[in-house]
């Protein structure tokens, strides 16, 4: 079964349900999938692992969920390299990030895969959900763990959309990863202090009443 054939639109209810539940799998599957990098010294990113992120967004919604494209696709006015040329230039690609692990800062590394896997388009569809995801792989692995957060850096990302393209239509045309750079350390560092700030307000509890305002006593209901 895929939704998508089923109804035709991605906005439909049972689709949007099935589409949050998916990223819900996909992100549970990245916490542990970095967890296993750093556990076994393999700080790599792999073609195995992108398709299975590609897999986990899009299974039961489009077809060859976790599979490169056997089509040609067109994304608006820019049209994606041939479908034959997905798989060597997914090599290609994976080889340049892993030669760069080391050298590259995290944000760098992370806005590289972020362009390159939507550049190369390799999947059916997901895509944008597919980069983001292998984008915050990278920070967290570079990082050293998962990094906390209500709202993860892909969320941030899909939320600034616009700017979020605009970049990528910078990197394809010029190859300036700039605008991309800042954005992601932007969103990142958004992320980073609302954690903290989460972290410190469970450790300190509520903060105290204003000054001259009196605290109803235990038991009792404050005032209408």
């Amino acid at each position: 079964m895929f939704v998508f054939e089923l109804v035709g639109r991605e906005d439909h209810p049972v689709y949007q349900k099935l589409a949050v539940e998916n990223l819900d799998r996909q992100y549970s599957f990245l916490q542990s999938i970095v967890e296993a990098s750093l556990g076994l010294g393999q700080p790599m990113l792999s073609i195995e692992i992108i398709k299975a992120l590609n897999y986990h967004a899009i299974s039961c919604l489009h077809f060859s969920p976790g599979e490169f494209r056997p089509c040609p696709v067109r994304v608006g006015p820019y049209e994606p390299p041939p479908h034959f040329q997905v798989p060597a230039l997914m090599q290609m690609f994976t080889n340049q990030v892993n030669r760069a692990w080391e050298s590259a800062d995290a944000v760098e590394l992370a806005a590289f895969v972020l362009w390159k896997l939507n550049h190369i388009h390799p999947f059916v569809n997901g895509n944008g959900r597919t980069a983001r995801v292998a984008a915050y792989f990278v920070v967290c692995v570079k990082a050293g763990g998962w990094l906390p957060g209500e709202k993860l850096l892909p969320e941030r990302i899909r939320e600034r959309r616009t700017d979020y393209v605009a970049a990528l239509q910078a990197a394809d045309t010029t190859g300036d990863l700039k605008p991309l750079h800042a954005l992601l350390s932007e969103l990142l560092a958004q992320q980073m202090e609302e954690a903290e700030a989460s972290a410190a307000a469970e450790l300190h509890g509520p903060p105290p009443p204003p000054d001259g305002a009196a605290e109803p006593a235990k038991g009792s209901l404050p005032p209408a």
